[in-house]
């Protein structure tokens, strides 16, 4: 489960932090020019790099998103979480700053489960007072 654990605090992240961009910066980039046309016209260099963004990040921000969804689940039966709990953890990957806030929840989760599974100390490692 450590390897699972490891694997979705990278994808969560990485997640979380390329919605952020794309829906923070690339998209309204690419579409200011629809708000205002004077100050951003379709073909300028704040236009072309948001569309830039959006494309590129926002395929790579699907795949990703792909493979953060298999890996929670994966992990959400390993630790045996609860449908609603799971759901809340998938669907908030969508949410830009949401994520950051499920992926602790989650990670909390599964450390405490982690750390209630590990025997204590053997009785030779422990202090002596």
């Amino acid at each position: 489960m450590k390897t699972v654990l490891a694997w979705y605090k990278v994808l969560a992240t990485v997640v979380g932090i390329s919605i952020i961009v794309l829906v923070l910066v690339g998209l309204p980039l690419d579409k200011l020019h629809t708000v205002s046309p004077g100050i951003f016209p379709v073909g300028s260099t704040g236009q072309q790099v948001g569309h830039g963004i959006s494309a590129i990040l926002g395929t790579a921000h699907g795949f990703i998103y792909i493979a953060f969804v298999f890996i929670a689940f994966a992990l959400s039966r390993m630790a045996r979480w609860s449908i609603a709990f799971t759901l809340v953890t998938l669907i908030s990957g969508t949410v830009p700053i949401l994520s950051f806030w499920a992926e602790h929840r989650a990670i909390r989760q599964v450390q405490g489960l982690l750390d209630r599974r590990s025997p204590g100390p053997a009785a030779d490692d422990r202090v002596r007072s």
